[in-house]
């Protein structure tokens, strides 16, 4: 039985989000375990999806936690993800579970970001590396992206600059197309505006250059300038499993791995000094 419904409702965004995804309703409709028939009146909005068919369609969409509650609502059933701030006291056991994951990983750097790359962690270590950068760069709310490619940043300390800017500004490219998020196309458009130091653009001597790589590296590094010597590192980003609230499901954790034996040896030398 067909039951109709007034109005755009959710079947544009359902629409969108599968035409985003590049699937075919078909294909939809077999990983979804319903019939292409069903998905297509759904998106004409001659049917209307249960509140179960809805986080169904979602989570074969791979459609962000924020916005499954925007499809929810648009179907005309209540969010069933709260946004809860991370200083909320319900939160409690996740900061300080936060905060000694970050701690316990000293002195290698590591920090926790949001959606928009905001930092709302970070541990001791991370500090350290920032040190001397500019205070307009380092006043809250710090945003790593910022931080990264300003040119007053760290982008002049970075050795393999163009190959790093572009591996981040791929992974926002990434990120934007996963979550259609505003305020991160326009941190894109931002940072990707940012100049790139001449010595990088030119490739020539001094910070910012692509220059060999002395070592035999498992993925791509960070290699920067510090304190008279270059650190390498390889970046690793975890998320929650699972997350029942958008704050949780926008939270990254980002860790910072000696890539290098050099890199480790100076880190212990120097006790919790990167």
């Amino acid at each position: 039985m067909t039951t109709l419904v007034t109005g755009p409702g959710v079947g544009p965004l359902l629409r969108g989000w599968r035409e985003q995804r590049r699937l075919s309703q078909l294909e939809l409709a077999i990983r979804a375990d319903s019939s292409a028939r069903h998905i297509s009146f759904v998106e004409t909005g001659r049917s209307r999806p249960s509140e179960e068919m809805v986080l169904r369609l979602a989570e074969h969409l791979d459609v962000p936690v924020r916005e499954r509650n925007a499809l929810l609502l648009a179907a005309g059933y209540a969010p069933r993800y709260t946004e809860t701030a991370l200083d909320a006291p319900r939160m409690e056991t996740l900061r300080k579970g936060i905060e000694q994951l970050l701690s316990g990983y000293d002195p290698y750097p590591a920090l926790v970001v949001d959606g928009s790359y905001t930092v709302v962690a970070a541990n001791e270590a991370i500090g350290r590396l920032l040190a001397g950068l500019p205070e307009h760069l380092l006043t809250p709310p710090v945003n790593v992206m910022r931080v990264t490619l300003h040119p007053e940043g760290l982008a002049p300390r970075i050795r393999n600059l163009r190959e790093w800017r572009a591996h981040l500004l791929h992974q926002m490219e990434r990120q934007i197309g996963l979550a259609r998020s505003a305020a991160l196309r326009a941190l894109y458009e931002e940072v990707a505006a940012y100049p790139v130091p001449e010595a990088a653009a030119d490739g020539e001597d001094g910070p910012g250059r692509e220059d060999p790589e002395p070592y035999p590296y498992v993925a791509l590094p960070l290699r920067i300038e510090h304190d008279g010597r270059v650190l390498s590192f390889v970046s690793s980003i975890s998320t929650f499993n699972t997350p029942m609230d958008v704050t949780v499901a926008e939270l990254a954790i980002e860790t910072l791995l000696p890539a290098d034996p050099a890199t480790v040896a100076y880190l212990r030398a120097s006790g919790s000094t990167p």
